[in-house]
């Protein structure tokens, strides 16, 4: 006849704490610990070598008197083997989580970290857009060491075929970067994704240059973002990013996470952290007499401090402007062309107009060439190019000043 059990739903879940410490005991070593403030937690006692232990079964009521019980009978039987409960918790603990850091996600996550503070903004984005895109969704749940190079193709085939042929091929030369750190830190032995480097079915792409404003349509884009109220499409936020885009040449990246504290109004200079800038340096931009007029227009919208997104947005997860706005604000204005090709633009017009090519390339952040002549030519030109800048910016709104349309300014 089975014993009678002492416990019962019931009597738990009127179990009230006193001043001290007490337990209510189930039978079989299985007990209910109440402690003074209130919480109580199921508690299974059982020797190994002759000496007492105790294990943990859960905190009720999340644990039931019943699902207690079971568990308990599991740690009772473990015991009759000659297993120590703790210490097979313990153990399995440590193989879920040792399954768990191996898993491709995990690896890819680890890798992401490890390269954040050596990245720029700008290239730590692209790669985790391109990880959880094109190959967590098949590989994230996968043990790195089981991915397959047969597995690995067929992944990134869909991706090619489906047209995206150029992020087919970043997406592979991540993943071959995942592997190798999964292979240094002793998580797998082995690079599929290297192995594919020379797969001739992911041909590449024909290169596309960035396509640039044309000269004579520079001067119809700064009367359309002079617009406002209903005439406008375009919130202020997209407007004040693509003339930053326009007076300074700064790439989409670097732009769109833009802080306040980078921004000195009474001085006129932007000074850009080198965490954003492609060349990995920092970068102090002249800010012409148009752009300060935009930036304290849009200083009433989106400054909540110092430290505040310039072009903040809520909608994205990133607290401000979300990749490719400013592209597909320029194609809703009727402009076919990427925000980056106004670095094009920039570069045509100051040079046909005779300006020195060191001013123009600083401007930019062009990395020069000339290992040697970098190296002792480390002046960043912000003197000269504030006339110079000032110059474009004028040369931008030439036809629009001419033809009596109000230019941007600050209401």
């Amino acid at each position: 006849m089975a014993r009678e059990k002492l416990l019962s739903e019931a009597k738990c879940k009127s179990a009230k704490a006193i001043d001290k410490l007490f337990y209510l005991n189930d039978g079989g070593g299985l007990r209910l610990r109440v402690r003074p403030n209130g919480s109580r937690h199921w508690i299974f006692r059982y020797r190994v070598n002759d000496k007492e232990r105790s294990s943990s079964m859960g905190a009720y009521p999340q644990v039931s008197l019943k699902d207690a019980r079971i568990r308990a009978a599991a740690a009772k039987s473990q015991v009759q083997e000659g297993y120590d409960p703790v210490v097979a918790k313990r153990i399995f603990k440590a193989q879920n989580q040792r399954d768990t850091e191996h898993l491709f996600s995990s690896v890819a996550m680890n890798w992401l970290e490890h390269n954040r503070e050596s990245w720029s903004t700008h290239h730590f984005e692209r790669n985790t857009g391109l990880i959880r895109r094109y190959l967590l969704p098949d590989l994230g749940n996968l043990p790195i060491e089981s991915i397959e190079e047969a597995y690995l193709f067929g992944v990134l085939k869909r991706v090619y075929d489906s047209g995206i042929r150029e992020s087919a091929r970043r997406a592979r030369a991540v993943a071959a970067l995942i592997f190798s750190y999964g292979r240094a830190t002793h998580i797998c032995s082995k690079n599929p994704a290297k192995d594919m480097a020379d797969n001739p079915y992911f041909k590449k792409p024909p290169v596309k240059h960035h396509e640039a404003l044309p000269q004579d349509q520079a001067p119809a884009l700064i009367e359309m973002l002079a617009k406002r109220g209903q005439e406008q499409p375009l919130d202020i936020k997209t407007v004040a990013g693509l003339l930053m885009a326009l007076y300074t040449g700064l790439r989409d990246n670097a732009i769109r996470a833009a802080r306040w504290d980078e921004i000195d109004l009474e001085k006129c200079v932007w000074t850009v952290p080198a965490s954003r800038m492609k060349s990995g340096k920092q970068h102090v931009l002249p800010l012409q007499t148009q752009a300060i007029e935009v930036l304290q227009e849009l200083e009433r919208h989106t400054f909540r401090g110092q430290d505040s997104f310039v072009f903040a947005s809520t909608r994205s997860k990133t607290g401000y402007m979300a990749e490719n706005t400013l592209r597909t604000a320029l194609h809703t204005l009727g402009f076919k062309v990427t925000a980056h090709g106004m670095r094009s633009l920039i570069t045509n017009v100051l040079y046909e107009a005779g300006y020195s090519p060191h001013l123009i390339e600083k401007q930019l952040d062009h990395k020069d060439k000339d290992q040697v002549r970098a190296a002792y030519l480390r002046t960043n030109f912000l003197e000269q190019r504030v006339p110079m800048m000032q110059w474009f910016a004028d040369w931008c709104s030439r036809e629009t000043v001419a033809a009596n349309v109000v230019p941007f300014r600050s209401n």
